[in-house]
């Protein structure tokens, strides 16, 4: 199985932008489909947005044109660059994997997770 470490949360003002990267351990990164979902205070995870490991990807329509999702298999890393971001933005944001071929939208069809990255954007 894949290991998963994010990194570059913090706080940035309305409007502005931020890079998540997600470190991947484990030989077989380039098989997994890799997703950013992201958690709230006191709400559901929801799916931010997925990457396939033939290349097609997917949105959730609240960052679409805002977010995007690229990978490195040759480096093992997973990114999410945010670009005009609100406080509506602001939870924790999870790097998750999955075997198989679909780009999954719901938590459940993902078997590793990492630790998560604070985002937090201030008016």
């Amino acid at each position: 199985q894949v290991q998963l470490a994010e990194s570059g949360g913090g706080l940035v003002q309305a409007g502005g932008s931020l890079g998540l990267s997600c470190a991947a351990s484990g030989r077989t990164f380039s098989t997994y489909t890799m997703a950013w979902f992201r958690q709230a205070p006191g709400k559901e995870r929801e799916f931010v947005a997925a990457f396939g490991w033939s290349g097609d990807t997917s949105y959730a329509d609240y960052v679409k044109g805002r977010f995007t999702i690229s990978r490195d298999d040759a480096k093992n890393m997973l990114y999410l660059e945010m670009t005009n971001l609100t406080p509506a933005d602001t939870a924790v944001y999870y790097c998750a994997a999955r075997t198989g071929r679909s780009l999954g939208e719901y938590p459940y069809q993902y078997i590793q997770w990492g630790q998560g990255t604070q985002v937090t954007v201030s008016l």
